[in-house]
């Protein structure tokens, strides 16, 4: 079927004129008028009547011009999608992230994203690090933000985004709330142990280890953040934390920083992709990851 000629015949069916439809279509009335006879005689059926200055349909024609409305509706509506999903208003996107990030500065992100892109269906995966890579090599995820990796991939390109201090926390109560002491001293304070390969226990040990000092008695270890928060909130022990993990409870007066010499420490957070252009949902994503992380 000749779809220019069906997009004439749909215009005089929709206007009931041809000398409308013309004006409409920028082309000449005879123009319209063998357009429709040409498409008549490919179906081989009579669509329409000269009545008067218009046209009455046919029975077929009622039925074509019903179904060309839908077929140029569908195109229509193809056209304005695919345009959202060029500028990044519709699509989908997959985001990788480690602990960290995922619970502390994707929300936020996630937040204003979605406000401004409400047609793009999101999703995110939150993992180990390892994991956050791969899922972007196999093309499982857009983006992967990752904490506590400053090594460059082969295969990815890295943006760093922040580098979130770690700090020793106490309880408010805790003798050494807000002092000023050496490392040796803060170690002799029981700590709570995250599990093994976390990124803060590594930093802990790693720290001690070039300091030629003992690491410090393990009070307690626990299988996750929100348990060590709790332990320390609740009186006991010392931990070595990210800011981003107890800005939030040191505001509140729930937990006090010990400010420990020559122990500056920090976990990088960055953002990893394919070495190739982003989707549009992904680059506007990724401003708005950049934007936030410089705020």
């Amino acid at each position: 079927m000749n779809l220019h000629a069906l997009r004439f015949f749909s215009k005089v069916a929709e206007t009931g004129s041809v000398t409308l439809a013309s004006e409409m279509l920028r082309v000449s009335q005879p123009a319209v008028t063998a357009q429709i006879k040409r498409l008549e005689q490919e179906l081989g059926i009579r669509l329409w009547i000269s009545q008067g200055r218009g046209v009455a349909l046919t029975d077929a024609g009622r039925m074509l011009a019903a179904e060309a409305k839908r077929l140029f509706d569908l195109e229509r509506s193809i056209e304005e999608r695919l345009e959202g999903i060029k500028e990044g208003k519709e699509g989908r996107l997959h985001i990788s992230a480690t602990y960290l990030p995922a619970n502390f500065l994707l929300p936020r992100l996630v937040a204003e994203y979605k406000k401004r892109h409400p047609g793009v269906v999101l999703e995110w995966t939150t993992t180990n690090s390892a994991q956050a890579l791969e899922l972007l090599l196999h093309y499982k995820a857009d983006i992967a933000i990752v904490g506590g990796i400053r090594e460059e991939h082969p295969l990815l390109d890295k943006t760093a985004l922040l580098e979130d201090r770690m700090c020793f926390v106490v309880h408010p109560s805790h003798p050494l709330a807000g002092k000023n002491v050496s490392l040796a001293e803060m170690l002799e304070v029981p700590f709570i142990y995250r599990e093994e390969g976390s990124f803060s226990r590594e930093q802990l040990l790693a720290l001690c280890k070039v300091r030629r000092l003992p690491a410090p008695a393990a009070g307690l270890q626990v299988n996750g953040l929100h348990e060590t928060l709790r332990v320390v909130i609740e009186g006991y022990g010392a931990a070595l934390l990210s800011s981003l993990e107890t800005e939030t409870f040191i505001t509140e007066g729930r937990l006090a920083v010990v400010h420990v010499q020559d122990a500056e420490l920090s976990n990088p957070i960055s953002a990893y992709t394919r070495k190739e252009p982003l989707s549009p949902a992904a680059r506007r994503f990724f401003e708005t990851l950049a934007r936030c992380a410089k705020a």
